[in-house]
């Protein structure tokens, strides 16, 4: 097997919603993002302190001076602050707890850490890595740490944890009696923690009867290309045909002025709108990596952006200023870090403490969105009219 799952487990909303997407995601190569990476750091800062947590139960436990050597490796990177350390001491005590609960129903309760789960028997060469695996008796829970922040994460119908738990069940169903699964979010900086139980035998069909079918189909790159919300996070998502031809029949969109549309004309128009917007700029961004990367597109160039004059050496500068007489005052300004800074610097429980008084949030500029938006709508005209009368 290699380092990466074709069909990985993370990536199986998007695969089996459109099949053939999966090998054509082969042709773009891998890109880690600054938030994977941050990603990656809080799993490892996490899979040292619980190898050390549960050192007494698991074979892959490490002693106090492994995991100081660890610790004082992961600290050492730009991704590491205060508030990683306090997220994560979280997690793994949630993780301690839930292993504890476990061993007062089981004393013989099993406990497995970055385990690497096989998902071949539905899934071809497909495998997985589950963060934490805990069985007891009848009850297999796996938990999942979700570091990042920019969209909560719910457990139910989750296909990665599905695949995680049906990894886990195949592992070690023929040690032990499972009957109910338990697939456990928790995502630290959301506040967040989702969790979804049903019967093994539910999942073991869901598997038989769905997954190994959609499996199959992407693995050979076959069935059909489906465009939906799960482009988002493909890698093909610029050059595939199917969401161009999508986006080009919304396009011919028969548009009249739009004093001239009919309440339900502009809604339609302003979903078809954000779907072409998004089309654009990932049309854009491919193709200025490809125009730089030599490819020639007919009718365009690539040329220098606008660009702002900046001061190369400051303190070059300041040198030469301060040799004509002006003062420091004069010629500098201080200004205050901004929030995010000062937090990461203090950590938040220490910056809500001291200076979380001072801090205020103005209310935002009113935006249009979908229902599905998960913010509460702000009162209409007509409704803030009528709080009025009944304040008068």
């Amino acid at each position: 097997m290699s380092g990466h799952a074709l069909l990985s487990p993370s990536g199986a909303s998007r695969w089996m919603a459109c099949p053939p997407s999966a090998r054509l995601e082969e042709r773009f190569p891998e890109s880690a993002s600054s938030y994977a990476e941050e990603g990656t750091l809080a799993h490892a800062l996490a899979e040292a302190v619980s190898s050390y947590n549960f050192r007494k139960y698991i074979n892959a436990g490490i002693t106090k001076a492994k995991l100081n050597k660890k610790l004082t490796e992961i600290q050492t990177s730009p991704y590491y602050d205060a508030d990683m350390e306090r997220h994560i001491d979280a997690f793994c005590k949630y993780v301690h707890e839930e292993y504890l609960a476990s061993r007062a129903t089981c004393k013989d309760a099993v406990i497995a850490l970055e385990e690497r789960l096989d998902l071949t028997e539905y899934i071809p060469d497909g495998f997985g890595t589950g963060d934490v695996v805990i069985i007891a008796d009848s009850l297999l829970t796996v938990i999942d740490l979700k570091y990042g922040q920019g969209v909560q994460v719910e457990a139910e119908n989750n296909t990665q944890m599905m695949l995680y738990a049906l990894g886990a069940l195949s592992q070690y169903g023929h040690l032990y009696a499972i009957e109910t699964v338990r697939m456990v979010i928790y995502q630290p900086r959301r506040d967040n923690i989702s969790a979804w139980s049903l019967p093994a035998s539910e999942l073991l069909y869901w598997a038989e009867t769905e997954l190994k079918e959609k499996a199959s189909l992407a693995y050979d790159g076959a069935g059909k290309y489906c465009p939906g919300d799960h482009c988002r996070f493909c890698k093909a998502r610029a050059v595939c045909r199917a969401r161009a031809e999508e986006n080009i029949k919304l396009a011919r969109y028969d548009f009249a002025p739009a004093d001239s549309l009919s309440v339900e004309e502009i809604a339609d128009i302003l979903k078809i709108g954000e779907k072409l917007i998004n089309w654009f700029g990932d049309i854009s961004g491919h193709a200025l990596n490809e125009a730089l990367a030599g490819t020639e597109y007919p009718g365009w160039k690539v040329v220098e952006g606008r660009s702002n004059r900046k001061i190369a050496e400051e303190q070059a500068v300041l040198t030469a200023l301060t040799t004509e007489g002006y003062t420091q005052e004069e010629v500098c300004s201080v200004k205050l870090k901004g929030i995010g800074d000062l937090e990461k610097l203090l950590g938040k429980e220490i910056f809500n403490e001291n200076i979380g008084r001072y801090v205020v949030k103005p209310q935002g500029k009113p935006v249009l969105v979908p229902e599905s938006d998960s913010r509460p709508a702000l009162n209409s005209a007509a409704a803030a009219a009528a709080d009025f009368e009944n304040i008068a």
